[in-house]
Order: structure tokens, then C-alpha cells, then sequence
């Protein structure tokens, strides 16, 4: 069967319900925290000698997802890995090409773990400092706001709780300068990682049976990095370069065929295909029995899959807006503009045809 990014997304998306989760907690924490005392005189002294105890309640639970997610990734890898190598033999079985045994890829699996592992350390040092910051910065406004007579203790720490919250813990900074929340850039470095474990196993299987050329799919919604390779027939390996050339016939020994490449499949994926979120996928091409196939309509743009991501990160804001809220007319609120956005959705997908994703409007549950 083909393979694809899009084979391992659950895999991804399990890693990254393991940091939002997290993430629920950690500003339950700081809410918490707040929240004691919050009438007495001495509210403001009280709570910043109690940054240490909340420091070590972060402490622990970021312990605890360190372990949790360090095997989540591994075990995520290996899994990308395997589905990958089984859909190269159910293909080249589909195919009547011999599969031969090769030994598993446990170096490969191991060095692509190890490599995401390395990527989002960092994060545990941003989770710590931006929820201890948040909850100084928190006990400055509260503790002012009522001596400027603009709002109570309370609805300013609310308020800068509410900040908190909208735009979550960030867990990277890009070279254009754009902040991404933890769970976004969590789930974009695994999706990265375990898209290319499988198409990596899946290359290493169709390699090791002779099979040298593959050709991507089409898909739905295609983004304008990917466009340029749909339907193309490209080299599994080797030089890049679009140029003609004189292969093998798939099922006539000694005939020869001519196969126009678009380039490689090393070329390709540098240039954008197969990115996070891709929905292409690459399969075996012999020359001379595979066909190039027919385009076929999308349900809807590129643009309207974006607006879809962008309603479904509302929907997890205000669902973290409900977690800070310190009563119950701020949670009311937060309620209702969740199931605002959720309307929106609804209507998006009846307009357009695309698929609802009911998990990734989901904050995921803490262990």
C-alpha cells in the first residue's frame, strides 16, 4: 500500500496530547495557587513566598512528562517505522514482487527518536519559567489594579490569567519570528519525525526488493509547496534533476522502457512534499504496469483546510480560557465562545465537504 505522513498522524497526535494535557494542568496549578487567600490584605506577600512551592508542583509534573513523552516518542517512531515497512510489503505483495527479509530498522528508529527527544528539551525550560513568570506578572497587576481603582484584585488576576491562557505556553520561536503555542510545535516536530520514519522504512523495503521509482499521489486540498510533485514519477534515490530515462520493464524481462522523472524523492522532500500535515503519499512504480492517475476534483482549498486549524486552535483556547477561569461567570463565557467556534466548524465542513476533526478541538486528558 502506499505510504504517507498522514499514516502516522495519531502517533503525532498522541505525543501532543501528553504536553496539552500537561499544559491543562500547569494552569490549573497557577489558578490554584492564585486563588488562595485571594481576599486578605496580605494576599500579595503570601503568594510570592509561595513561588517555591508552586515551583516545585511545575517541577513534579514536568517530571512526569518528561518520562511519559520520551517513551511516547520512541514508542511512536518504532510504530511510524513498522507501518511504513508493512506497506511496503503489502504493496510489492499487491505487486507480485518478491519481498526479501531485511533486518528491522532499529539504528534508524533509535537515531530519529533521539533526535526529536533532543528537539523538544528545550520545551521543559520554557514550561517552568513562562508559568513562573505568568504567575509574578499575575500578582503585580492584581496587587496594583485596585490602588488605580480600574478593577479588583480578582478580575485582574483573571484578566492577566485570561492572557495566559489565550495564548498558551510557547514552545518555539521560528527564524520569522512567529510564536508557536507547545502543543503546535510539538505535534509539528513529531508528525515530521514520524512521517519520515515511515517513509523512510517503506523506501528501505521497496529498495531492497529492486523497486527504484515511486510516484505521489494525489491529494485533497494540496498546498502550493506539494502541487508541483503531484502525480509525478520520481526516483527513490539519486540525483535530482527532471530528465528521461531508460529503464527496465516491470514485467517483461529484457524489455526497456522510457520513464520521464520529475526528479528525486530526496529532491522533492526538500522542497516541501511530504511536509507536516501532508496528505500525499508515494508508491511503487513499474515501469511499463503503473499508471499515472487520473486528477480528480478537491472538496475544498488549501485555504479552507487552514481555516479549519485555525477554528479548531479557537476552540482550545477558550477550552484553556475555562480551566483559568477563578468563577463562574468567567467559565460561562469561555463556554459559550467554545461552542461558538464549534459552530463554525460545523458549518465550514457542511460547506466545503471536508472531513471534521473532532480530536484536535480536544485539550486531551492529564494522567
Amino acid at each position: 500500500m502506499p505510504v504517507s505522513p498522514a499514516m502516522a498522524e495519531d502517533l503525532a497526535a498522541a505525543v501532543a496530547d501528553l504536553y496539552e494535557a500537561a499544559e491543562g494542568v500547569l494552569i490549573e496549578r497557577v489558578r490554584q495557587a492564585l486563588a488562595e487567600g485571594i481576599n486578605s490584605p496580605l494576599w500579595a506577600q503570601l503568594r510570592l513566598a509561595a513561588v517555591g512551592q508552586l515551583q516545585t508542583a511545575i517541577e513534579s509534573v514536568l517530571a512526569a512528562l518528561q518520562a511519559d513523552a520520551t517513551g511516547a516518542i520512541h514508542q511512536a517512531v518504532a510504530e511510524a517505522w513498522n507501518r511504513g515497512s508493512q506497506a511496503g510489503v503489502a504493496e510489492l505483495g499487491a505487486l507480485a514482487v518478491t519481498v526479501p527479509s531485511i533486518p528491522p530498522g532499529t539504528q534508524a528508529v533509535d537515531r530519529l527518536a533521539q533526535a526529536l527527544v533532543a528537539d523538544t528539551g528545550p520545551v521543559y525550560t520554557r514550561i517552568l519559567r513562562q508559568s513562573l513568570d505568568t504567575y509574578r506578572t499575575v500578582i503585580a497587576q492584581a496587587a496594583s489594579a485596585p490602588l488605580l481603582g480600574a478593577q479588583t484584585r480578582r478580575q485582574a488576576a483573571q484578566s492577566a490569567l485570561d492572557q495566559f491562557a489565550n495564548r498558551g505556553i510557547t514552545g518555539f520561536i521560528d527564524r520569522s519570528g512567529r510564536a508557536w503555542d507547545m502543543r503546535s510545535y510539538v505535534e509539528m516536530a513529531t508528525r515530521s519525525v514520524v512521517g519520515r520514519a515511515a517513509v523512510e522504512a517503506h523506501s528501505e523495503r521497496l529498495g531492497a526488493a529492486g523497486v527504484d521509482l515511486v510516484i505521489v499521489s494525489q491529494a485533497p486540498e494540496e498546498c502550493p509547496l506539494c502541487r508541483p510533485w503531484e502525480r509525478k514519477i520520481l526516483a527513490r534515490a539519486g540525483a535530482p534533476g527532471a530528465r528521461t530515462v531508460r529503464v527496465q520493464h516491470g514485467a517483461v524481462d529484457g524489455r526497456m522502457v522510457a520513464v520521464r522523472l520529475a526528479g528525486s524523492l530526496p529532491e522533492a522532500r526538500a522542497a516541501g512534499l511530504m511536509h507536516p500535515n501532508c496528505r500525499h503519499s508515494v508508491s511503487a512504480y513499474l515501469p511499463g504496469v503503473s499508471r499515472v492517475p487520473q486528477q480528480q476534483p478537491s472538496r475544498g482549498t488549501y485555504e479552507d483546510t487552514q481555516k479549519q486549524r485555525y477554528l479548531e486552535r479557537q476552540v482550545r483556547k477558550w477550552k484553556r480560557r475555562d480551566a483559568a477561569a477563578m468563577d463562574d461567570g468567567s467559565r460561562t463565557a469561555a463556554n459559550a465562545r467554545v461552542r461558538a467556534y464549534q459552530a463554525r466548524i460545523r458549518e465550514l465542513v457542511t460547506d466545503t465537504g471536508l472531513s471534521r476533526k473532532s480530536h484536535r478541538e480536544q485539550l486531551g486528558t492529564a494522567r
